[in-house]
C-alpha cells in the first residue's frame, strides 16, 4: 500500500506571491502563509501561529500571482515535500514546503471589489484554476 501525502491549511498570505520564470517558461510562485490557532492556558486566551512556506507551479502559480495579495485568507490544498540546498557557505541546509495542488480565496463579499478578474484565462488542467465567479463577488451564499 503507497503513503499518502495531503496537505489542507486555512490561513492568511504573509506576503505578496513572489512571483519566478524558470527556464522553458515554467512559472512558480512562492509565499509564506499564517495558520493561528487559539487555546486557553492559565484562564488566558493564548494565540498560536504557524508559518508554513508555499509553492505553486505553472498554470496555478499565474492564478496566483493574479488574485493573491497579503492578507487573503486561502484555502490551500497541497502536498509536503522537503529539499535541500547549500547556502553560501556551503552548508547543506533543508526546507518544507507545501506544493500547492489548488486553491480558493475565502473571505466576504467585499474582500473581492477591488480583485481584478481575467475571463481570458483558460486553465490547463481543471486543478489549475480559480473559478473567475469566486473572485468577482458573485459568491453563491
Amino acid at each position: 500500500m503507497s503513503g499518502i501525502n495531503k496537505v489542507i491549511l486555512v490561513g492568511h498570505l504573509g506576503k505578496d506571491p513572489e512571483v519566478r520564470h524558470l527556464d522553458g517558461g515554467v512559472t512558480v510562485a512562492s509565499f509564506p502563509l499564517a495558520t493561528s490557532e487559539t487555546y486557553n492556558k492559565d484562564g488566558k486566551r493564548v494565540e498560536q501561529t504557524e508559518w508554513h512556506n508555499i509553492v505553486l507551479w505553472r498554470g496555478l502559480a499565474e492564478v496566483a500571482s493574479k488574485y493573491l495579495q497579503k492578507g487573503k485568507l486561502v484555502y490551500i490544498e497541497g502536498k509536503l515535500r522537503t529539499r535541500s540546498f547549500e547556502d553560501r557557505e556551503k552548508v547543506k541546509k533543508y526546507v518544507t514546503e507545501v506544493v500547492a495542488e489548488n486553491f480558493t480565496i475565502l473571505g466576504r463579499k467585499s474582500d473581492f471589489e477591488n480583485t481584478p478578474v481575467n475571463s481570458n484565462a483558460t486553465p490547463k488542467s481543471e486543478n489549475e484554476y480559480l473559478d473567475a465567479e469566486e473572485v468577482s463577488g458573485d459568491l453563491p451564499f
